[in-house]
């Protein structure tokens, strides 16, 4: 089931909550989902693994995304391409959203 966003504006289609990461899923399929998220300063996702390719869109902020180790910075309106089963995590620097695009 995919969502209509209002007026086309993902920054405007979640909320920021404090202390908490909120997300809204846009679409999900049998090969793949995307989801858009908002973290608080200095929320984090712990280091896991996906069997899924995966691209971060971030639409606001700014955060650092490790990739296998080695860390990136991504600002908005930048992409991140994460490859699958190679560990990541990452840490919002600023309130940030972004756009996770899923693809098995």
């Amino acid at each position: 089931m995919s969502e209509t966003i209002s007026n086309g504006k993902l920054i405007d289609s979640i909320n920021y909550q404090n202390g908490s990461i909120v997300s809204r899923q846009i679409l999900k399929k049998t090969n793949g989902n995307i989801t858009l998220f908002a973290f608080d300063k200095d929320e984090s996702l712990t280091e896991h693994t996906s069997p899924f390719e995966a691209v971060v869109y971030m639409v606001d902020g700014e955060m650092e995304i490790r990739i296998d180790g080695n860390p990136h910075q991504i600002r908005a309106g930048e992409i991140l391409i994460m490859p699958p089963d190679v560990p990541h995590g990452l840490k919002a620097t600023v309130k940030s959203k972004m756009l996770l695009t899923m693809i098995k």
